[in-house]
């Protein structure tokens, strides 16, 4: 199963010193020529694609990091890797129209959430949102929503009770539930997972409630079940279905409005047209090999080990938990280990005790 690495090296180049490389397996995501090892307090950095262009060749490698997720926001590529700081970050690609001439070029900037937050940019939603839109209520839905200003129609719905129609096929879906209907699906949760399960397998979905989550915690409320057992029900909900939206709307009124402003939102992210070395991107690691990460990363793995160890320990225990034994762990470098043993002993979490051979970590 191949991993995707962010792989940074170093190149002789006055200007665009650093060559930034992202792959899977043997496959290359993308590639870029940057000025900076990380953009830092700089807020952002110009980067060139390397695609197309003669670049003097890296003389070497200065970090090789696991890519824990990577995803397109309009003309944002998001990745996240698998490390304790320095660790978000995004690059926005643009197309920018000549001056001088007919055409377009491109721009590409190198940005991470500090500076992001930092430099507080002027406020502006990634989805302007879409003005028209089918909408198609179940035929069996009694006493429908109302969505003035776009096309609504009905039919025999295949999953949901109203859905965001384009091109013969559904682009979201929701499930309506009032109080009542919720309090009666308690009583056939088995049928009611296989409903919403087929929920799931639609691009965008929610189930949508018209009441309130304090609602289910009233005693006076609940006819045939203990604020206890609604709110385990409702965990359970959420915790067997992690791809589905569950909201909480409030009441009839905003539970319409809701589902409206999603649809609207999902239909403006559709027809965004995305630079297509991102939709590139995206589509290369969304295709390759299934990604099975560890819970949290690498980082968080290694830290919940060491807090599983004895109060003293030393380097070979934890090398050995990591030794990559069949169906228990993942295997990690000896480099790895001890940069998040020197993390979280600049975190205060433990210290070094002793020299060489005889030093053993210990947890504070």
């Amino acid at each position: 199963m191949s991993k995707t690495y962010w792989i940074l090296e170093q190149v002789e180049d006055a200007k665009f010193p650093y060559r930034l490389n992202i792959i899977q397996g043997e496959k290359e995501i993308i590639c870029l020529r940057v000025q900076e090892r990380w953009p830092g307090t700089k807020g952002q950095i110009f980067c060139l694609n390397e695609e197309g262009r003669e670049w003097p060749q890296p003389i070497a490698e200065i970090e090789r990091v696991p890519v824990v997720s990577l995803s397109r926001y309009g003309k944002r590529l998001a990745i996240v890797l698998d490390r304790s700081k320095n660790k978000r970050c995004d690059f926005l690609f643009l197309k920018k129209s000549y001056k001088s001439k007919e055409g377009e070029y491109e721009q590409i900037f190198w940005r991470t959430q500090q500076a992001l937050r930092e430099r507080r940019p002027r406020i502006k939603l990634t989805l302007q949102g879409a003005e028209s839109l089918q909408i198609l209520i179940d035929a069996n839905e009694r006493y429908p929503w109302r969505f003035s200003g776009c096309e609504v129609k009905k039919a025999g719905l295949p999953a949901g009770d109203y859905a965001l129609a384009e091109n013969d096929g559904l682009l979201a879906v929701v499930e309506r539930k009032t109080f009542d209907n919720l309090i009666a699906e308690f009583g056939r949760m088995s049928s009611f997972h296989q409903t919403l399960g087929e929920l799931e397998s639609y691009p965008h979905k929610a189930l949508v409630i018209e009441a309130a989550y304090a609602d289910f915690l009233k005693a006076d409320k609940l006819k045939y079940y203990s604020p206890s057992f609604a709110a385990k029900a409702i965990g359970e909900l959420h915790a067997m279905h992690p791809n589905l939206s569950i909201v909480f709307a409030g009441n009839r009124k905003l539970a319409n409005e809701w589902t409206l402003r999603f649809f609207s939102a999902v239909k403006s992210h559709e027809d965004d047209v995305p630079q297509p070395k991102v939709a590139e991107a995206v589509a290369d690691y969304k295709s390759g090999p299934s990604q099975k990460p560890w819970k949290g990363g690498v980082y968080y793995e290694v830290k919940k080990a060491i807090e599983e160890m004895p109060e003293q320990f030393a380097i070979s225990e934890l090398r050995e938990a990591f030794s990559h034994p069949p169906g228990v762990r993942h295997g990690v470098s000896d480099v790895t280990l001890r940069r998040i043993l020197n993390d979280l002993k600049k975190e205060g979490k433990i210290r070094c005790e002793g020299k060489g051979k005889k030093s053993y970590w210990k947890r504070i």
